[in-house]
């Protein structure tokens, strides 16, 4: 269930009282998005294997795959990016938040925006040692559907699933 926005709120996802705004990527965008991805892989997953790729390859992977391959969001609060969330068909392939900004409430709009993309439910894959993103996406109703390890990183992870909202 998502709850209500709240009475005030705007379009794009901001509210007058933490101006963020949620909006779709665009190319200019690649930079700053992974810096976040970077900076939140570095700091809430610390069971990672050293990062082997430097900002530059991951710029140009956020650049020529990611964006033209997902529908993907960001949230910024003035010209500052702070997170995003990318979805590819019915999965959820990312979303990350600069680790500033967790537990704010953040998180939850980018998901709720990526689930109002896909009303009819989404898939994610998710470390299984990241217990406060399985926390996270348990508490909005997604549930384990599978296990495996079939990552570059080689790391045990978990599929989860959330259908469609009731209606």
């Amino acid at each position: 269930m998502t709850s209500a926005p709240a009475p005030d709120a705007r379009p794009g996802g901001a509210t007058p009282h933490d101006g963020v705004r949620i909006r779709r990527a665009t190319t200019a965008d690649a930079p700053a998005v992974a810096r976040v991805h970077r900076e939140s892989r570095r700091v809430t997953m610390p069971y990672l294997p050293p990062q082997r790729r430097d900002l530059d390859d991951v710029i140009g992977w956020v650049r020529d795959h990611l964006l033209p391959g997902c529908t993907t969001w960001v949230a910024e609060r003035g010209t500052e990016i702070i997170g995003y969330a990318a979805v590819r068909d019915d999965v959820l392939e990312d979303l990350y938040l600069h680790p500033d900004e967790l537990r704010r409430g953040l998180g939850t709009r980018l998901l709720e925006t990526a689930l109002a993309h896909r009303p009819d439910g989404l898939t994610l894959h998710v470390f299984e040692a990241n217990t406060g993103a399985r926390a996270f996406y348990a508490r909005h109703g997604f549930t384990t559907v599978a296990s495996g390890s079939d990552n570059m990183e080689g790391l045990p992870e978990l599929t989860l699933h959330r259908g469609p909202a009731p209606r």
